[in-house]
């Protein structure tokens, strides 16, 4: 009695004061019922504390043995009913399940201990054993902001303090079927869609942005680039305060053109616009001058920003002699000596009460306003903008957080172009919005430089492509990854030989991720918990997939998915300057298979097969074969008219070896079958690419038509 009528207000008044606890959802709680398993993150040695108390009712707790033992959980069996766990031994779970089937409440931390990579650790079998010997219903509760403090097990890896602020959200609750097994990955989605769903995501990127600010600190380094200046939260704001003044007269439109590589300069540019409450077009400087020019009518743009020194350098002046006929072209370094002492004091203040100074942009702009248009790649068509919003690319970040474990304590090493959806969500918004430092290049075409700087700059994380990682492996030294723990692949197929060759130069396993533009980008990723070969990893919590029948296929289909993650629409050159918005379900073009688990496995892009004889052949599938026989060389599949069976294969590749018959003898080997194989073989000294490293088909196209 003494607990519940003393102890418990004054523990709540407490917490209270010092936490400034938050708790969400707690319908969610009284919907639940009375048999329920609450499966909480283990984020510190605070958290049995904080649901014991902010629950309605007095919790039963489900601990592993070794930590119930310990000596802090002494007092606290005084207001809590302990279940000790023994991951041994399994009839330590028998009381615990009478209990369940007797409608009480019990809470048990799945992961089984605190967590020390900052996300989601393993799920042990147990969470699923009791739910399927009790059919009680399951109550996800997420824990945030307990792994600042200084009762965590992070010390080191991200900044403590004594008091965070921290957030209980209590989802809703969800029942699994009565007597079916319930595997650990059922329970692990289950707790990173809880991670997911709690985060703030409705809001302007420029908010999250100062949470951020205020979380880590003024001080706190979040990149460099190769200028080898290092930026904080508060030089970053003070920049993009002077920028903004000076870029505010020129730019009238909503829409603002942005050339510039992944650099400083660039991130600036990225937070002064929208400082300004305009939408950065981030154009695709390698796409050539049509399509720059095509891109910028799209968006009815008249102001682009770029840098002397980096038309100098990419030797881009052409491209920009035939912008200027319509577009006014703004140099960064024009404005450089325009910024006087008293501009410099104006942005410094300003970033002092950076939150004051935006409160006008902030109130105006809706979460689910444009944040950013790109461009698709235009690897296999005239390229599209794509409008993502706040929502779209917070969403996307949120998603890869609840399955990725970075921390502060991360290097991340982005070489990718900010054009690129994967280089600006992954590799630049959010590194800034979760206090990582971040070492811009901007190229990633030096495949000699790349890896010695990787090695030079310590960094834990790195992003590319297949093309770009091959590259890296022929002039790196086997040391030079020794501190990356995470190197993540997207954009294009992974080959199974550069993964064999990253495992045995570098005992470095690539995790392979699938995602498209529209998509903010990243819809699926393989982690170190949850990873299968031959596989792109499974959504992303917050993704729907459903696949769609194609004709001549007998197995997978078109992949479509739905999400907050998914972008508003496209602008298009029938309707400059206005966001088409899309379906509710995004045809990524894709054709896959999804295993029982949830793996998704690609087959190829929709336009990128052949029926040849009625039946349709997966171009990538003979990509494969060739890259599997010469994995030094580039290859590319098309789909050429036939007279007599509707179309044929035709193979480019690099190799000057490759045949016919040894493509004959590994089908043959593999059990691929031979209508798979390329009618003819073209030789070309280098295959036509995109600035993202992807194949331009669009040009191979174009030359089966000649």
């Amino acid at each position: 009695m003494f607990e519940n009528y003393v102890l418990r207000p004054v523990l709540t008044f407490l917490l209270k004061l010092l936490f400034r606890v938050e708790l969400r959802g707690i319908e969610h709680y009284h919907a639940a019922g009375e048999r329920v398993l609450i499966v909480v993150n283990h984020q510190s040695y605070l958290d049995p504390l904080l649901i014991a108390v902010f629950m309605p009712e007095k919790p039963a707790f489900a601990i592993n043995v070794f930590q119930a033992d310990k000596w802090y959980f002494g007092w606290i069996k005084k207001i809590i009913k302990l279940y000790r766990l023994d991951p041994l031994k399994p009839l330590s779970m028998k009381q615990l399940i009478r209990d369940l089937k007797d409608r009480r409440k019990v809470v048990i931390f799945p992961e089984g201990r605190i967590t020390t990579s900052g996300g989601l650790m393993k799920i042990y079998d147990g969470t699923g054993m009791i739910i399927e010997k009790t059919g009680a219903t399951v109550l996800p509760v997420h824990v945030d902001g307990a792994e600042y403090s200084k009762v965590s097990r992070l010390g080191g890896k991200v900044r403590t303090r004594w008091f965070p602020k921290i957030r209980l959200t209590i989802l809703p609750p969800v029942k699994f079927p009565e007597g079916q097994s319930v595997p650990p990955h059922a329970v692990y989605d289950l707790m990173t869609n809880a991670a997911f769903t709690a985060s703030d995501i409705r809001r302007p990127l420029l908010s999250a942005l100062l949470e951020a600010y205020a979380w880590h600190g003024g001080k706190h380094v979040i990149a460099s680039d190769i200028t080898r200046t290092f930026i904080g939260y508060r030089a970053l704001f003070t920049r993009a305060f002077i920028l903004s003044d000076k870029l505010s007269p020129h730019c009238e439109k909503k829409y603002v053109g942005v050339m510039l590589p992944s650099s400083i300069a660039a991130m600036v540019t990225f937070v002064s616009l929208h400082m300004l409450g305009k939408i950065p077009c981030m154009l695709n400087f390698s796409a050539g001058e049509a399509n720059i020019l095509h891109a910028c009518r799209m968006a009815t743009l008249d102001t682009v920003i770029t840098s002397r020194a980096f038309i100098e350098k990419g030797n881009l002046q052409k491209i920009i002699d035939g912008l200027q006929k319509e577009v006014k072209i703004l140099y960064l370094e024009d404005i450089r000596p325009l910024v006087t002492l008293k501009d410099k004091l104006a942005g410094f203040i300003k970033s002092i009460s950076a939150r004051t100074y935006l409160h006008n942009v902030l109130s105006q702009t809706k979460p689910d306003d444009p944040a950013v248009i790109l461009y698709t790649s235009g690897s296999e068509g005239t390229p599209k903008g794509v409008a993502l919003s706040h929502v779209n690319i917070l969403a996307n970040i949120a998603q890869a957080c609840a399955r990725l474990d970075l921390t502060t304590a991360d290097r991340l090493f982005n070489a990718m172009p900010v054009f690129h959806s994967f280089g600006l969500t992954v590799g630049m918004i959010l590194p800034m919005l979760r206090g990582i430092m971040a070492f811009h290049y901007p190229t990633p075409l030096h495949y000699r430089i790349i890896p010695d700087l990787i090695y030079d700059t310590d960094a834990t994380v790195m992003l590319g492509t297949d093309t770009f990682y091959n590259g890296y492996a022929h002039y790196a030294h086997p040391y030079d990854f020794w501190t990356v723990r995470l190197a993540v692949s997207g954009a294009e197929k992974l080959r199974e030989n550069t993964k064999k060759l990253y495992r045995e130069k570098f005992r470095l396993d690539i995790l392979e991720g699938y995602g498209v533009t529209e998509a903010s980008p990243v819809i699926s990723v393989n982690t170190p918990i949850e990873h299968r070969v031959g596989s792109v990893g499974r959504p992303f919590p917050g993704i729907e997939c459903k696949l769609a029948p194609v004709e001549g296929l007998t197995s997978g289909g078109k992949l479509l998915v739905r999400g907050a993650n998914i972008m508003l629409g496209y602008l298009k050159a029938d309707q400059p300057g206005v966001i088409q918005l899309h379906d509710e379900w995004y045809d990524t073009g894709d054709i896959v298979s999804i295993d029982k688990e949830g793996y998704i496995f690609i087959q190829g892009r929709a336009k990128r097969f052949a029926k040849i004889a009625g039946e349709m052949v997966s171009l990538l599938t003979v990509e494969d074969m060739a890259g599997n026989l010469y994995p030094d060389a580039g290859h590319a599949a098309a789909a050429a008219p036939d007279e007599r069976k509707g179309e044929h294969i035709i193979l480019y590749t690099e190799s000057r070896d490759l045949t016919r018959e040894q493509l004959l003898a590994y089908a043959r080997e593999k059990g691929i079958a031979e209508i798979a194989l390329p009618k003819h073989i073209i030789i070309l000294d280098t295959l036509p690419r995109l600035g993202n490293g992807k194949i331009d088909y669009v040009h191979l196209a174009a030359q089966i038509r000649k």
